[in-house]
This record gives C-alpha cells, sequence and structure tokens, in this order.
C-alpha cells in the first residue's frame, strides 16, 4: 500500500494517489497516440504509424508462437493491450523526477496496481476458456484426470488462484527493487552509473512486460487447449 504522503487529493471518499495520476497519464497518451497513428492510415506510412505496424508485426508473431495462430489473432488486442500498458509504466521510471517528484510514480512499482493486473488475468484466464469450451467442458477440465479427481480439483482450483498472484508478486518485486536499487547507486554514484543504469533498466523493463504476457498467454494457451 502506499504511504499516506502519496494522496494528492480525495475524490469524496476516495483517495488520489501519485501512482492513479501517472496511469491516467499514461492512459491519456497512449490514447493519443493510438488515435494520431491511425486516424489517418497511408499506403506509406509515415514515422507513427510505421512503429505502430511494427509493433503490431511483432506482438502479434510473438503472441501465436504461443497461442498458435487462430486463438493468437483472435486474442491479440488482449495481450497487446496488457503488454503496452506494462511496458510503458515500466519506462515511466526511467522519466526525470520519476520516484522523487509529487504526483509522479512508477505505477508498476506499487502492488496494488499489479494486483489489479493480476485480477483482470485471472478473469481473461477463464472467460476465453469458458468462451471456447463451454461452461461445462471448462469446468469440467478441472476433474482431469478423473481417477485422481478428489486429490486434483483442489490442486486445480488453488492453481489458478496462484497463478494471478505470483504474476502481481514479480511484476511488483522487480520492478519496486530495480527502482530501489536504481536510487541507491544514483546517490552513491551520481555520475556514469545513473547512465549506464538507464541502459540497463531499458532491457529490464522490457523483459518484464515480456514475461507478465508471455505467462497469461500460456496459461490462455492451456485454458482453450483441446483434450
Amino acid at each position: 500500500m502506499e504511504h499516506a504522503s502519496n494522496v494528492l487529493f480525495s475524490i469524496g471518499p476516495l483517495e488520489v494517489t501519485s501512482t492513479v495520476t501517472t496511469m491516467w497519464a499514461i492512459i491519456a497518451v497512449l490514447t493519443l497516440l493510438s488515435w494520431l497513428a491511425t486516424r489517418n492510415l497511408q499506403e506509406v506510412p509515415g514515422p507513427l504509424q510505421n512503429a505502430a505496424e511494427i509493433t503490431v508485426s511483432y506482438l502479434r508473431n510473438y503472441y501465436e508462437q504461443n497461442l498458435g495462430k487462430e486463438h493468437g489473432r483472435k486474442y491479440f488486442s488482449v495481450f497487446a493491450t496488457f503488454f503496452v500498458f506494462i511496458i510503458v509504466c515500466n519506462y515511466s521510471g526511467i522519466l526525470p523526477g520519476a520516484g522523487h517528484l509529487r504526483g509522479f510514480a512508477v505505477p508498476t512499482a506499487c502492488l496494488s496496481v499489479t494486483a489489479g493486473l493480476g485480477v483482470i488475468a485471472f478473469f481473461t484466464t477463464h472467460t476465453i476458456g469458458i468462451r471456447e469450451k463451454g461452461l461445462k467442458h471448462y469446468l469440467a477440465s478441472f476433474t482431469k484426470p478423473l481417477i485422481l479427481v478428489v486429490l486434483m480439483l483442489p490442486l486445480n482450483i488453488l492453481e489458478q488462484f496462484i497463478r494471478p498472484a505470483s504474476l502481481a508478486l514479480r511484476l511488483y518485486g522487480n520492478m519496486y527493487g530495480e527502482e530501489m536499487v536504481t536510487e541507491t547507486l544514483y546517490d552513491i554514484f551520481p555520475i556514469g552509473v545513473p547512465l549506464i543504469m538507464n541502459v540497463l533498466s531499458l532491457l529490464f523493463c522490457m523483459l518484464q512486460a515480456m514475461v507478465f504476457t508471455m505467462l497469461l498467454s500460456i496459461y490462455v494457451s492451456e485454458a482453450v487447449e483441446e483434450e
């Protein structure tokens, strides 16, 4: 949970923190860039449209490897949304003033944000599973193998709740730890190290977004696979 000092203002009983305002800003920027990139599509794309097409092509190929061509394309928008939102949240920590300016915080370094992403991932997995297999057949998959149903049913159900929790804790732990280590090194070595850490952070932040969505795609693949 965030400290009370991060509360910027309140809307009735709801407290708005620096994490929330940062997410609002990220959502606004992504919405604007998406609109600008797609509002006037051209045969010969401009820089923004070209960047969007490259991103879409790379991510589509990536998720099709885990889900297969049919499901990869069918649910591409779900996984791409997770990836883009997470990676932009991660990269916000590289901007000057991140973690120091009031009203500016790294969303994925906050457990409540990653927990929310984990909950959404949980419902995404089961919604897609039910949609593809039907409620009856999807629920029946938790009792396999039938000969061990008494043992496997509770274990399979427990696993479904552990998965989103592990997604949330992994992302939070890695981003919070990276933020703390970076700030400590900045204080000790203010010259030279910040540049090196920023370069490493570019790779690290992308890796965390890839891992989160890769695991989610694997969970969905297991939910829709035929027996």
